[in-house]
Order: structure tokens, then C-alpha cells, then sequence
């Protein structure tokens, strides 16, 4: 079959040495990203101090970039280092009242960021999990356990553990009758599926660069609906979430009026020049063209899946699968560990099974190999 997005291998030359099928856990390095983290030592080493003209800078172009991914307007998104810490962020803006105390999310969030929330019942909050099938969250339960009590619904876009898409939207909608704010986590979605997060209705969106996007870790994102930039005043902060930080005043915090109230310390600008060849790269190819592959490719993966009797978990609907596929079988743990022993990446999840991911990178060969490489390792 003709594939025009195969041209875009010769951008990641690491595919010559394995077969690569993990970009739900770690995009494959673009050439690019060794030429950009030279720029930012070159900067380093020629311009001392400086450098930070420079630098922060791309903080703000780091957040355009991945603002056109999101759909979000100029100037709403900004850079961190991982979602946890964004999300600990938000935490940190808010206050828990006895009749607006309750936060509403499910049993298949990722165990990170129900750890940050979690530990806001120490503050006075109310956990509540809505319980799953371990593949999909219903949104009828969902929108019903968001009530008027409910001040924030942190949710993922796409289930780390089955690739379920969740409807945003409709749970946005109810979010909003209620007078609470959704957090959605775009990890396992930006770069693969496309976004909009002004569609969406969401009050925020986060994710990382780590997967989808081919940009390594530390190039966290945070996107801010505009009504919302005045609204809070985050306890988690630091000097840069100041309006002058290089004013150096004290002692208490004067909130900068846009997105980089929500910035924190130090930006972690290696980071983000690491990241920039991945972000350019899905922005070249077209989000669109990546899903339109990614649907063909799954689906390849499932039928695959059912030849071979394997349990698939994600769902075989095209409207509700997000970019990677899980199954699983007798041992498909010690299975896994040996694939990517044999460079087969790929990766295993307990309760789940194995996941792959295809990419706009993949070759239709490379799934066929890698399911005869299981037929032969599989108990």
C-alpha cells in the first residue's frame, strides 16, 4: 500500500536500528532534536548570561507551537515540566468550600495526577472516583457523579490503559452547568488525534511532550481559557509567575496578568529546544493525516489481534479509539520485556496487557514482524 507519510522516516534515523512501536510512551528522536539542543549549548557557551535573551523567548514559542496543536488562542498556553506539577498548580488555586469541595474523576486516570488530587482532601476536598468497565468511562455516570458540589473534574483525554477517548465535551458541558472546571489531560492525544480545545469547553488542558509529539521529557504544556487569566492565584509558584520577575520584590507574590502567572520557577529551557524538532514536525505532517493513518493502522492491529486470538482491550470503534492498541494474553508481561530486549518496543501495563502504538513512522512490516516476533515468544 502506498504511504506518503513514510517519507518522514528519513527525519528519525534511530527507526533503521529497531522497530518502534511505543510513541504511546516515547516518541522516536527526531535528527532535528541534536541540532537544536546544539543551539541552546552553542548559546550557552558563547553568550554566558545572556543566553537568556534568548531563552525565554522560545518559552513563548514553545507555547505557540503547541497552542496551533491545541487550537488554542495565542498567548493562553504555557511551558512546565511534567504534568503532575501543572496539575499541582491548579490544585494550589483553589479553595474548598463544605458545598463546592468535590472532585469528579475516574478509576482509569492516570495514577499520577490522582495522587496530586488525592492529597487535596488534606485541604479540605472530596475525592470522588467514578468507578469503570477497566476499558471505558461511561459518560451518562460521569456527567451524573458532577453535581452542584463538584468544583473540578481533572480528566484524561485518552486512557492510558485501553486508548478509550472520552467525551469531553459532553462532560465540559456539564462541568460548566455546575459552575466547575474541567482539566484535561491531552497527553496521549496531542499529536495524535486532533484538538480543540475551544470546542472542547474545557477550562484547562495539559500534557507532555514525551509521547505523540516526538519531543522527550520536561516540555510540559498548560493551556489557559482566556476568561480564567485573572481568576486565580496559584500557592504553587515561583518568580517567574511574577509581573517583573527581574524586579526581585518582596515578600508577597505579584501575579503576572497573562498565562505566566501560572509559570512557577525557572523554566527548564533545554527542554523545550529538545523538544521543538517534534512539535514542527507533527505541525508539517498534519494532525489529520496522523489520524487518518492511525485509524488504518489500529484497526490493522485488531484484526491482527483476533487472527491470533489475542483479548483486544481498546475499543474497536473508530470514534472512540485513540492512537495505540492493547491486548493481552497468557504472559504477554515476560512477552513484552523480551521484545524490546530484541528491540521490538513496545511496552505492558499490569490489568491491561500490551500496548503498541503505530506512528505516522511505522511501516505496515514492521506490525507484521512484530506479531510473528510474538508468535514465537508467546507461551
Amino acid at each position: 500500500m502506498s504511504d506518503d507519510l513514510l517519507k518522514w522516516r528519513e527525519e528519525f534515523p534511530a527507526l533503521e536500528n529497531c522497530t518502534h512501536l511505543i510513541s504511546h510512551s516515547l516518541g522516536c528522536i527526531p535528527r532535528r532534536a541534536g541540532k537544536y539542543m546544539a543551539e541552546f549549548i552553542r548559546m550557552w557557551e558563547e553568550k554566558s548570561i545572556t543566553a537568556w535573551e534568548d531563552w525565554l523567548p522560545e518559552v513563548d514559542r514553545a507555547g505557540e507551537r503547541i497552542g496551533k496543536l491545541l487550537g488554542a488562542p495565542v498567548g493562553t498556553v504555557v511551558m512546565n515540566q511534567n504534568v503532575s506539577t501543572i496539575e499541582a498548580v491548579l490544585a494550589s488555586c483553589l479553595e474548598y468550600e463544605p458545598n463546592k469541595n468535590k472532585i469528579v474523576y475516574s478509576d482509569l486516570n492516570f495514577p499520577s495526577c490522582s495522587y496530586v488530587w488525592k492529597a487535596e482532601e488534606r485541604r479540605g476536598a472530596r475525592v470522588h472516583v467514578v468507578e469503570s468497565d477497566g476499558t471505558r468511562v461511561d459518560t451518562a455516570r460521569m456527567c451524573e457523579a458532577i453535581d452542584e458540589q463538584t468544583l473540578v473534574v481533572p480528566i484524561s483525554h485518552v486512557l492510558f490503559k485501553s486508548a478509550y477517548i472520552q467525551d469531553a465535551k459532553a462532560i465540559a458541558a456539564r462541568a460548566k452547568e455546575v459552575g466547575a472546571h474541567v482539566i484535561l489531560d491531552c497527553y496521549q492525544s496531542l499529536g495524535a488525534i486532533p484538538v480543540d480545545v475551544v470546542d472542547l469547553g474545557v477550562s484547562f488542558a495539559c500534557g507532555g511532550s514525551v509521547k505523540w509529539l516526538c519531543g522527550g521529557p520536561g516540555a510540559a504544556y498548560l493551556y489557559i481559557r482566556e476568561d480564567l487569566f485573572g481568576e486565580f492565584r496559584p500557592r504553587v509558584t515561583g518568580w517567574f509567575g511574577h509581573e517583573s520577575p527581574f524586579a526581585f520584590t518582596m515578600p508577597d507574590q505579584q501575579y503576572a496578568e497573562g498565562a505566566w502567572r501560572y509559570m512557577g520557577g525557572t523554566p527548564a529551557v533545554a527542554c523545550l529546544y529538545q523538544a521543538r524538532a517534534g512539535h514542527e514536525i507533527v505541525a508539517e505532517v498534519g494532525v489529520d493525516k496522523i489520524r487518518a493513518k492511525s485509524l488504518r493502522q489500529t484497526a490493522k492491529v485488531i484484526d491482527m489481534c483476533d487472527a491470533a486470538d489475542y483479548t483486544v482491550v481498546s475499543p474497536r470503534e473508530d470514534d472512540q479509539r485513540g492512537a495505540s492498541v492493547v491486548f493481552d494474553f497468557n504472559g504477554s508481561g515476560d512477552v513484552a520485556r523480551e521484545l524490546n530486549r530484541r528491540k521490538f518496543f513496545c511496552d505492558h501495563r499490569p490489568g491491561a496487557g500490551l500496548r503498541i502504538g503505530p506512528h505516522f513512522y511505522t511501516k505496515d512490516e514492521e506490525i507484521d514482524a512484530l506479531f510473528a516476533e510474538i508468535s514465537t515468544l508467546r507461551p
